[in-house]
């Protein structure tokens, strides 16, 4: 299927499900750059629907969708590949995120992504990037988020390190000012709690160094708009105004008093632990000013969604890299996608795997169905699985990473059936998978030997592989791997049919 460039779009969407806060933003894409034509943010606080098991809430849950009813309609009509849904740490730490994902997309009409903390960290990068002056300077870009909060240091668009602790605005109110009272000593404790997550990083910071500093949320932002209102700053976060906003929230003593220029009346709740927060950064980073950007993680999602489309995917510049890291046969593992996709081309119509979601999995598995070798060679196909699902690859959504990691675990051997099952795509991810043991077994012998041209004939419980007259008697192991697979293909009862 052809890729088609997101100026091909008449609209663009990305939507952020935070844990504080659900937002929009609606774009035309516009010469490579993007330009916002409508913005919604609801203050949600998914992560105050999270109980002590991980559970998040009806209530919750019903918060949240009640916000994306509203968001379904500004992008009603858009088309598949116009729309990108990611979700942040509330969704990451709820057990039972996949009952508010089902409803969710049924809402919305396009699929959830959840995303890891160092995606989410590189998201948030882009978008920055593209939002303020592009210096040669290297940055640290800071996000405080409703539950976690988000770390990288970079140069022009290209991001040196991310990390994402968990410490967030809304989880620190929960634990520290759950009844809204602001005491000297309970901001003392969200302090020193955030100190305690800022030390597992700090050295990595300090070692990579970097001349600015800039932060983007809504935390931040505020924090800013209240120092400037007071006159001691314009807008940026600097010391003397957090420390006047501390002594300031321990004068008022509960939130519903607070009564600052700047600060939201439905932000109060949450400020005097994002406060907490920005100023154990400010300590443990040696900063003595801060600046704010616009631009963050919605941003990043659709100059992302522009890159995929402008043949820019950060997706393949991962996996190059990812591959190259474990010493993958590059030659090998193009000759397994190229055969791969080919046979894909031939059965597409009649397995209906004809979107374009089924040739990047299968490109991407074949790509990377050896990484486990770099391990060991025994059980090497669940070595591999085991890297792809649990490594950080940019541009990847865990479900992205689990249904990569659960085709590279079934191409040899036996097929977990049970595993495909745990997805609504169960029989299109099998069937894909059946493709790619297909083109590893027909380059078994590996090399650049000629090989034969074969037919392909797929039916919804069979596939018939025919190869020239002739060819399989004077090539014995090829005959003998293909036999042995229509017996492992039994198990998931497919009829493997080879003449």
């Amino acid at each position: 299927m052809p890729h088609k460039t997101a100026e091909s779009f008449p609209l663009i969407a990305a939507i952020d499900l935070g844990s504080n806060s659900f937002h929009m933003v609606l774009a035309k894409a516009d010469h490579g750059e993007i330009r916002i034509l409508e913005r919604l943010g609801e203050k949600v606080q998914l992560a105050a629907g999270l109980d002590e098991n991980h559970q998040l809430s009806e209530e919750a849950i019903n918060r949240g969708l009640d916000c994306l009813r509203r968001f379904a309609q500004m992008i009603a009509g858009l088309p598949e590949g116009a729309v990108r849904v990611v979700a942040t740490n509330a969704l990451r730490e709820a057990r039972n995120r996949a009952v508010f994902i089902r409803r969710a997309e049924e809402i919305l009409g396009h699929q959830v992504e959840v995303i890891s903390g160092r995606e989410e960290a590189r998201l948030i990068y882009l978008g920055v990037s593209h939002s303020i002056a592009d210096t040669p300077n290297k940055r640290l870009v800071a996000d405080i988020g409703g539950g976690s909060t988000e770390f990288i240091i970079g140069q022009f668009f290209e991001p040196l390190l991310r990390e994402s602790l968990q410490m967030g605005c809304v989880s620190y109110t929960q634990r520290f000012f759950k009844d809204g009272k602001i005491t000297a000593a309970r901001y003392a404790q969200a302090y020193t709690a955030a100190r305690l997550e800022l030390m597992g990083i700090e050295n990595a910071l300090r070692r990579i160094t970097w001349e600015e500093a800039v932060g983007a949320s809504g935390t931040i932002k505020a924090v800013g708009l209240a120092i400037k209102a007071a006159g001691l700053g314009n807008g940026e976060v600097n010391t003397q105004g957090l420390a006047w906003l501390k002594r300031k929230l321990f004068k008022a003593g509960d939130v519903e008093k607070i009564d600052l220029d700047g600060i939201k009346p439905d932000r109060r709740t949450i400020f005097p632990s994002g406060l907490a927060i920005l100023e154990a950064i400010f300590d443990a980073c040696d900063l003595e000013h801060m600046s704010h950007s616009e631009g963050a993680l919605r941003e990043g999602v659709l100059y992302d969604l522009l890159g995929r489309y402008q043949h820019e995917d950060v997706r393949e510049r991962t996996l190059t890299s990812f591959m190259e890291r474990y010493h993958v046969d590059q030659y090998q593992a193009a000759r397994v996608e190229a055969k791969a996709l080919s046979a894909l081309n031939k059965v597409a119509k009649d397995w209906e795997l004809e979107e374009e979601w089924h040739s990047d999995m299968l490109r991407w598995a074949a790509r990377v169905h050896e990484v486990g070798l770099d391990i060991a060679h025994y059980h090497y196909h669940k070595h591999g699985a085991y890297l792809i699902e649990h490594s950080d690859l940019a541009g990847f959504s865990r479900r992205d990473q689990e249904m990569l990691a659960l085709l590279v675990r079934g191409h040899r051997r036996n097929i977990p059936k049970d595993k495909f099952s745990d997805f609504d795509e169960g029989t299109q991810l099998i069937r894909l998978c059946v493709l790619l043991r297909f083109a590893i077994l027909f380059h078994h012998i590996r090399g650049n030997q000629e090989m034969p041209e074969v037919q392909l004939k797929a039916s919804e419980s069979s596939l018939e592989i025919i190869f020239p007259k002739g060819w399989l008697e004077q090539n014995p192991l090829t005959q003998a791997d293909f036999e042995a697979e229509a017996e492992w293909l039994k198990r998931i009862n497919l009829d493997l049919r080879i003449s």
